[in-house]
């Protein structure tokens, strides 16, 4: 098992290829759908359970230009497989290629706990996290738009901007308690 490196493959042309990675894949389909409805570059979407990726086909897998980590916030399982992952991810993807997706953090079931201990784990590697809901066709549609926005920064299709500078501006953050200020 090897680790997955952003930069092993030539750029392709105006294309464009991410990386979705859910445990459960509920969401994760769907999403891959709304995403291919894109027009204005040719996108390739890879969905995966957990990484590493299988090496069978490991010569044949195009450049991934995002990785997406969707998060189902009701499933302590889905939070540990993503946290899993990460070690076979190149650190040259935490330079703006990967996100992390959050799921059901309105719902019932949803730990607040596991709300926090994922905004410290994107905090901590400097990665965007992005909320979705996943329940709706506007809450996909939403996401899948948010999506392909990163994504075409992340792919070099966006002149004069980097990934790594829009990672600086999306990058989720977790105030310290020792910067909290009292008011009181």
């Amino acid at each position: 098992m090897s680790l997955l490196k952003p930069f092993s493959r030539q750029l392709a042309l105006n294309t464009a290829s991410i990386l979705l990675v859910e445990r459960e894949e509920e969401f994760q389909q769907r999403l891959a759908e709304a995403l291919v409805e894109e027009t204005a570059v040719t996108l390739n979407v890879r969905l995966a359970k957990s990484l590493p990726l299988p090496s069978e086909n490991q010569h044949s897998r195009p450049r991934i230009d995002l990785v997406v980590f969707i998060v189902n916030l009701a499933s302590e399982l889905s939070l540990h497989s993503a946290q899993a992952s990460l070690k076979y991810l190149d650190p040259g993807y935490f330079l703006g290629k990967v996100c992390f997706m959050a799921t059901n953090a309105r719902s019932v079931i949803a730990s607040p706990e596991r709300l926090d201990t994922l905004r410290e784990l994107a905090a901590s590697l400097h990665c965007t996290l992005l909320f979705a809901e996943d329940q709706t066709a506007d809450g996909v549609t939403n996401a899948s738009e948010r999506l392909l926005t990163i994504l075409k920064v992340a792919a070099g299709l966006v002149p004069m901007t980097t990934a790594l500078y829009l990672s600086n501006l999306t990058m989720c953050t977790v105030p310290s308690e020792t910067n909290e200020v009292d008011y009181d």
